[in-house]
């Protein structure tokens, strides 16, 4: 079997059967975000303790790229401290670039690397990277304001 085909396998599984597809009850970061060029659309939900997510899951609808890329970021995140998971979305930047990144304990996520030979669709595999991001962004803050507010 070759590579791309595993790739493939690999993208429709999370596709089909998504991991952390659903909402997190309690108070949770939330952010939304769309691509208008394709439509695909995203809700992000990450519970932050400690500066860690401690879970993150995901509702939206789109592409298999989009839709199993979100599948694998929520997987890859959890447990990890902030800085770690925007390390992570830096590497997976620098893969959709086709630049040198690290390679990623989670190897599901090189799946995703042949999506560089398409340049249209790199903004679908990035859509779930970009809203935890965001996401940890207004986590810190949120802790901003209360740290000033104490």
């Amino acid at each position: 079997m070759q590579l791309d085909e595993l790739y493939r396998q690999v993208i429709m599984d999370h596709y089909k059967i998504p991991r952390n597809r659903g909402t997190l009850d309690g108070e949770a970061v939330s952010v939304q975000l769309n691509n208008p060029t394709c439509g695909d659309r995203i809700e992000l939900q990450m519970m932050i303790e400690d500066g860690k997510v401690t879970q993150a899951r995901f509702e939206g609808e789109g592409c298999s790229i989009s839709m199993s890329s979100a599948s694998m970021m929520t997987d890859a995140i959890k447990g990890k401290s902030l800085e770690d998971a925007l390390k992570l979305a830096e590497d997976f930047s620098q893969m959709m670039q086709g630049q040198e990144y690290d390679e990623f304990e989670y190897e599901d996520i090189e799946a995703l690397s042949g999506v560089t030979k398409f340049p249209a669709r790199i903004k679908c595999a990035t859509l779930a990277w970009n809203a935890m991001r965001k996401g940890i962004v207004q986590s810190k803050h949120e802790l901003d304001g209360e740290s000033e507010q104490s």
